[in-house]
C-alpha cells in the first residue's frame, strides 16, 4: 500500500455497486469499522465522499465524538472482514481482532490504513446532515493510498 494523488486512486476504484467500509474510532480511542454502501464521491476539488450511517449504530455514535473517518475500498480477497464488519457491532466486539486484518496508522488522525483494501482515504467531517434515520457525513479527504495489484470488492462479492 502506498501513498497516492486522490485523482489516482480514485480513477483506479470506479466500479458499480461498491462497498466500502468506514473506520472510526470512539471516545476512548477504540477503532470500529462498519461496512456501507451508502457512500458517494460529492467533490473533486477539494476531494469530498459523503457516508450515511443509521443513528443507533456505533459508529453513529463514533463519528459524534470524532470527526474524523477512513473511507476504505475493500479488496475482493476482504470478503469475510466486510460481512463481519455489516453483520456485528463494534459495541459487542472488537471487529479488528475479530477478523485480524492487518493496518497500519494513517497520517491524519491515525486511523487504521487497511493493508489488503483496495484503498483508502483519510477523511474529516467539514459537514454533516441529518436525513430521516441516518445522518450523512461529508468528509474532505486529506490522503489517499491505492493497492494498484488489488482488485476492488463489489456488493456480488458479498453474496
Amino acid at each position: 500500500m502506498k501513498r497516492e494523488e486522490f485523482s489516482k486512486v480514485s480513477a483506479a476504484t470506479k466500479h458499480p455497486a461498491r462497498v466500502a467500509l468506514a473506520i472510526v474510532k470512539d471516545k476512548n480511542d477504540k477503532h470500529n469499522m462498519i461496512t456501507l454502501e451508502w457512500f458517494m464521491k460529492t467533490s473533486i476539488k477539494p476531494p469530498m465522499f459523503a457516508i450515511s450511517i443509521g443513528h443507533t449504530r456505533y459508529s453513529h455514535e463514533c463519528l459524534q465524538n470524532s470527526r474524523f473517518f477512513n473511507l476504505c475500498l475493500p479488496s475482493k480477497e476482504m470478503t469475510d472482514v466486510s460481512k463481519l464488519c455489516g453483520s456485528k457491532s463494534g459495541r459487542d466486539i472488537d471487529k479488528f481482532e475479530a477478523t485480524g486484518v492487518e493496518w497500519f496508522a494513517g497520517r491524519l488522525a491515525k486511523l487504521p490504513i487497511l493493508k489488503d483494501a483496495k484503498s483508502n482515504f483519510e477523511c474529516k467531517v467539514i459537514t454533516q446532515v441529518r436525513s430521516g434515520d441516518h445522518t450523512i457525513f461529508v468528509g474532505e479527504v486529506k490522503h489517499s493510498w491505492l493497492e494498484e495489484e488489488k482488485d476492488v470488492q463489489t456488493v456480488k462479492d458479498l453474496m
